[in-house]
């Protein structure tokens, strides 16, 4: 049973479907190059990441922050403090926690970096529309419906085609991980030999 489960993931992961801005289809190879390069060249103009994501995804934003900020070299910020969360949920509407945030901290140039299982989460799609006006660029993660509209806000989005939030959920962790890794230098030892 097990293995059929990973199977199923790893199928998932590597099915992944990446789309533009304006809805054309990337494949998957190239958009995952597009985003490591868009987040080297956010870091080396002064900017940073920024991720967003409610639940086991704010999780998955911690994780990532901290592992492109210690691995990767990169400024790197998860905005799911549990004081700044609770303030602004009392303050403006849980649906403005992450959008307030981006609009005190986000500036031109910055890459927000928004997860979703549904692709539907109303706190995720205003953070999405305040950092487009902020002047930065945007990568989504998303899954459950095709349509869902969080695939429409971003410049790259990679979505998991898949209803189970298990799937969905370490599917996106993989594949952050993995555009960390590649950017860091995984599989080149094995590229260089396959040249020679």
């Amino acid at each position: 049973m097990f293995a059929s489960y990973i199977q199923t993931l790893g199928k998932l992961v590597s099915t992944t479907r990446a789309t533009a801005r304006d809805g054309d289809d990337m494949i998957l190879d190239s958009a995952v190059e597009a985003v490591g390069t868009e987040m080297m060249a956010t870091h080396r103009g002064g900017n940073k990441l920024m991720f967003v994501g409610n639940g086991v995804s704010a999780g998955i934003c911690g994780h990532m922050a901290t592992d492109f900020s210690k691995n990767g070299g990169m400024r790197a910020i998860a905005f799911n403090d549990a004081a700044i969360l609770t303030c602004l949920a009392n303050d403006y509407g849980y649906e403005h926690v992450f959008a307030k945030q981006i609009e005190w901290h986000a500036a031109p140039g910055d890459l927000l970096i928004a997860i979703s299982s549904s692709g539907c989460s109303r706190n995720i799609l205003n953070a999405a529309k305040v950092a487009r006006k902020a002047g930065c660029r945007i990568v989504t993660l998303s899954g459950f419906r095709p349509t869902n509209p969080l695939r429409a806000l971003g410049d790259i989005n990679l979505y998991i085609a898949s209803q189970d939030y298990g799937f969905v959920e370490v599917g996106h962790l993989a594949l952050l991980h993995g555009i960390l890794d590649i950017q860091m230098g995984w599989g080149a030892e094995e590229a260089d030999r396959q040249v020679a």
